[in-house]
């Protein structure tokens, strides 16, 4: 496995030996997830944090619970209407995450986008499946209330959703206590 994007960043450096302010987790959102993802972290006093851990868009790591347990936020870069199975996504995610801890991530919303003020072609939803089928992505239809009761549904409670540039950020925390398993 490569190294866990979780950082305590005593020395946050760039290149030219300048201090960013930043861990690498952070400077990794920004790169691939892009400014807004960044924005919306920093506005809820998120980028900042010492044990992130970001889940990039198109690398698979596989963590185990031990890996997790000191995780305070855990960024996820991959949109969700790109997860093939988010159910069992989710459900993993509340297994494994410490209470409390916090779950950021976006996805497209359904509704027609506009960009400067004109609607743009949106292919339909069996136009869309087609095109996934052959393409063998997963493009999942998702709003508000869908991605809400997903969330819920999985022991995480809302704290926010923002629309920007048509995509929708949420922030969510872990609320649930996990089962312990005792063996007789």
């Amino acid at each position: 496995m490569e190294n866990l994007s979780v950082s305590n960043h005593p020395k946050r450096e760039t290149a030219s030996g300048r201090k960013t302010g930043f861990s690498a987790s952070v400077i990794k959102v920004i790169a691939e997830g892009g400014e807004n993802f960044f924005l919306y972290l920093k506005r809820h006093n998120i980028s900042r944090e010492v044990n992130m851990l970001v889940l990039p868009s198109v690398h698979h790591y596989y963590y185990d619970e031990k890996e997790l347990e000191n995780v305070t936020t855990l960024v996820n870069l991959k949109k969700l209407n790109d997860i093939k199975h988010l159910d069992s996504f989710m459900q993993n995610l509340f297994q494994m995450l410490p209470r409390d801890a916090n779950f950021i991530g976006c996805f497209s919303n359904d509704k027609t986008q506009k960009q400067n003020g004109f609607a743009y072609y949106k292919p339909s939803r069996l136009l869309r499946r087609f095109i996934n089928f052959i393409d063998s992505r997963t493009d999942r239809i998702l709003d508000r209330s869908k991605v809400s009761e997903a969330l819920e549904r999985n022991g995480h409670m809302i704290v926010d959703m923002t629309e920007m540039d048509g995509l929708t950020y949420f922030y969510s925390q872990n609320i649930q206590k996990k089962a312990e398993l005792k063996i007789a």
